[in-house]
C-alpha cells in the first residue's frame, strides 16, 4: 500500500513540473511580430556645385569685371549650362601656366577659357570637348614702330605668355620655330596682360597673343595696332580629367541646347563679343 501511495505521488510531481515547464514558455501570438523599418532612402543631390577653371585676365572669354564679378563669354556660356543642369557655378582662377596640374589636383573640375585644344592634352588622356572656336595667333606692335609683318621683326624682342599655345608655337619643336628663330629674343610673362605692359614700357617690340585678346586689348588702350597676319590656326576646348568623359559629355549636350533653344546666340551676339562671334563654330554650322 505504501509502494502504491508512493508511486501516485511521484507521478503528480512529475505532472506538476511539466505543468511548470510549459507555462514557462510564452504564449503563441497570432499577431506577426513587428518587422523593422526600412532605412529612409538618402535624398538625391538637387545638383552638384561645378568649378570651372578660368585665366582672370583673359577678355572677352574670362576676366574679372570692374565690378570684381567674373565676366566673359566662357563664363556666360558656362553658367547658362550650370543654369540648364540644376548646378551651381564656381570660378577657380588659374595659374595658366599651371592649369593642368591644378585641373588635376581636383582643385577644378575644368579648364574652360579660350583654351587651345593640343595633341599633347589628348595624349596625356585629358578628355577634351568639341571645339567651340576658330583661333589665330597674332602679333601686336606700337602704332608708331613702322613694323607690318612679322618679318620685320627680324632681331627684335617677343613676348609671349607662358603655357599657351603661343609659347607652343615659338618653341624649338614648335610650327613656328623657324620665325621664332628670327626673333633677337622671347621674353616669357605670366599673364597676357604684364606681355602688353612690356610693350608699351618699351621692354619688348611686339607681343605674340591669340587674336581675340589682342583685339581687345588694343580696343582699349590707344597706341597699339595688331599686324594684319594670322599665323598659327588653332581651335577651342574644355579641358576635363582623364575619367571624367561622362561629365565632358554632359556639358557638351548642354551647350548643343543652348545653341538649339537661342541662348548661345543671345549671348554671343553682346557688343562686348563682336570680335569673336563670327569665329564660333557652333554658330557657323
Amino acid at each position: 500500500m505504501k509502494k502504491l501511495i508512493a508511486l501516485l505521488l511521484a507521478a503528480m510531481m512529475i505532472f506538476a513540473l511539466a505543468a511548470c515547464g510549459q507555462s514557462a514558455a510564452p504564449a503563441a501570438s497570432s499577431t506577426p511580430a513587428p518587422t523593422e523599418e526600412p532605412a529612409a532612402a538618402e535624398p538625391e543631390e538637387a545638383g552638384r556645385t561645378f568649378i570651372m577653371g578660368i585665366d582672370p585676365e583673359y577678355p572677352p572669354f574670362s576676366y574679372l569685371g570692374d565690378d570684381g564679378e567674373y565676366a566673359g563669354f566662357d563664363v556666360e556660356i558656362c553658367k547658362a549650362v550650370c543654369d540648364l543642369l540644376g548646378w551651381e557655378q564656381q570660378i577657380f582662377a588659374v595659374n595658366w601656366d599651371e592649369k593642368l596640374v591644378q585641373l588635376d589636383s581636383m582643385e577644378c573640375d575644368c579648364v574652360w577659357s579660350g583654351m587651345t585644344i593640343l595633341p599633347s592634352m589628348t595624349e596625356a588622356g585629358y578628355v577634351i570637348s568639341a571645339p567651340y572656336f576658330d583661333n589665330t595667333q597674332v602679333l601686336v606692335v606700337k602704332a608708331d614702330s613702322g613694323f607690318a609683318s612679322s618679318g620685320d621683326l627680324a632681331g627684335k624682342l617677343v613676348a609671349v605668355q607662358l603655357g599657351t599655345s603661343g609659347e607652343s608655337l615659338l618653341a624649338e619643336d614648335g610650327d613656328l620655330a623657324e620665325l621664332a628663330a628670327t626673333f633677337g629674343n622671347i621674353i616669357t610673362c605670366d599673364s597676357f596682360l604684364k606681355c602688353f605692359t612690356e610693350l608699351e614700357g618699351g621692354a619688348v617690340d611686339a607681343v605674340f597673343v591669340d587674336a581675340p585678346v589682342a583685339a581687345s586689348y588694343v580696343a582699349k588702350h590707344d597706341g597699339l595696332v595688331v599686324i594684319d597676319e594670322d599665323l598659327g590656326a588653332e581651335q577651342y576646348g574644355i579641358a576635363f580629367r582623364s575619367g571624367d568623359a561622362e561629365l565632358c559629355a554632359q556639358v557638351d549636350a548642354a551647350v548643343q541646347e543652348l545653341v538649339a533653344n537661342g541662348t548661345y546666340a543671345e549671348i554671343a551676339s553682346k557688343p562686348e563679343y563682336a570680335e569673336i562671334v563670327n569665329n564660333l563654330l557652333f554658330l557657323s554650322e
